[in-house]
């Protein structure tokens, strides 16, 4: 065989290991998705522990723009919740990371054994992995606003019960 006969088909071959590599890790990504949104679909089944909170979501879009590896893939749902005097929502975790905005009231935040008080006007961030509650501890209404990721087809609430309840 000829040397660039030699080269043409090594080159070929080289070219035909890529494409197979890129389609297996393509593979792979969607094989891992599938398994785990079917693992949060499961966990959201079981129901999260709450005293008369009420919630009303405002704003529930797909992303899309100039982060295109997030595009199609999630979306931002921004929900309002609001506790009367002693409401609460027990040990829960959420389904994606997010910002919470304290708009009136307090909120007792519990994580780790250990209590915050959020007052209006003040933000927190949760990963959504920890566990944690939420109360009003006051007498007054507490209003909450809630802005999340999730994954562009959740329709079930975001807070979910851990894995050990």
């Amino acid at each position: 065989m000829s040397e660039m006969r030699r080269a043409r088909v090594h080159h070929t071959s080289r070219r035909r290991g890529k494409g197979m590599e890129k389609t297996m890790r393509r593979f792979t990504l969607l094989l891992l998705v599938a398994l785990l949104g079917g693992t949060v679909r499961l966990a959201a089944q079981e129901t999260v522990e709450t005293r008369s909170v009420t919630s009303v979501i405002k704003i529930d879009e797909v992303i899309f723009g100039h982060l295109t590896e997030l595009n199609g893939k999630f979306k931002l749902r921004a929900t309002e919740l609001a506790f009367a005097p002693d409401d609460y929502v027990g040990v829960h975790h959420h389904i994606g990371p997010g910002i919470r905005y304290v708009i009136a009231g307090e909120l007792t935040f519990a994580e780790g054994g250990q209590e915050t008080v959020y007052k209006a006007g003040e933000y927190i961030f949760e990963t959504g992995n920890l566990a944690h509650t939420a109360q009003n501890k006051t007498n007054v209404p507490l209003r909450l606003l809630v802005v999340e990721i999730l994954p562009k087809d959740w329709t079930a609430p975001a807070m979910i019960a851990p894995r050990s309840q």
